[in-house]
């Protein structure tokens, strides 16, 4: 009816659809979806008005809830409940923390870290030795080390028992910067994008590519090899 209608917009008037909240939430929430905002109403986090046709209109409170339940749950890992209760305690006038969730404990062990007499240790590498790859800028010099200093140093032991030094080799960490530029650029379509799915599907590429780039470098090698002893 005409009438109804009327004082539908007249009670809107100034309340947002779920398509204008989508809009101004989805910049900071690019997953939000009308079904996630639906199934926050069921959970209690907002309750928006309704019209005499059942749509729903959202007011500046129910967007400023939405934001701030939306950036505890991403930021925070709190279950809806937790949430609830705590926005609960703002509408009675208490000062309620911020609640923060507490993670299990992890099963994985933390990556081990080596001091340098450590290092030196597990790698059988003499002191100069270390010095060389540090001051060659094979390695970086650090208080702790991570398991990957250890493989490397362990290589270059093996090298310099045949007169090759660090400084001989360091063009291959140079060699190695440019293809991480190589790689970079060609993955610089998906770079520029900000949504996950571009970002994982770098991620994805990258190590891909590295692995081809090792191919042909390792056929280059062996070809050289192969004249030099035929």
């Amino acid at each position: 009816m005409p009438g109804a209608s009327a004082r539908e917009r007249s009670s809107s008037a100034g309340l947002l659809s779920i398509g204008q909240v989508l809009a101004r939430l989805s910049p900071e929430f690019p997953t939000l979806t009308s079904s996630k905002l639906r199934f926050l109403e069921v959970q209690g986090i907002v309750t928006p008005h309704r019209t005499e046709s059942g749509y729903r209109k959202f007011s500046q409170d129910d967007l400023d809830r939405l934001r701030l339940a939306l950036t505890l749950q991403r930021d925070h890992y709190l279950p809806l409940v937790v949430i609830r209760e705590y926005l609960e305690d703002l509408d009675a006038g208490r000062d309620p923390a911020t609640p923060v969730a507490v993670p299990p404990p992890s099963i994985v062990p933390a990556p081990r870290r080596y001091r340098r007499e450590e290092l030196l240790s597990a790698s059988g590498a003499a002191p100069q030795l270390l010095n060389d790859a540090i001051s060659t800028g094979i390695l970086s010099g650090a208080e702790t080390y991570p398991e990957q200093a250890v493989t490397l140093l362990r290589a270059l032991v093996a090298l310099d028992r045949h007169g090759i030094e660090p400084r001989h080799v360091r063009a291959l960490r140079q060699s190695a910067e440019r293809d991480v530029a190589l790689i970079e650029s060609a993955l610089s379509p998906l770079l520029r994008r900000t949504d996950a799915a571009a970002r994982g599907r770098a991620g994805e590429l990258a190590p891909e590519l590295a692995r081809r780039l090792e191919e042909v470098r390792s056929i280059f090698v062996q070809t050289a090899l192969d004249k030099l002893m035929p």
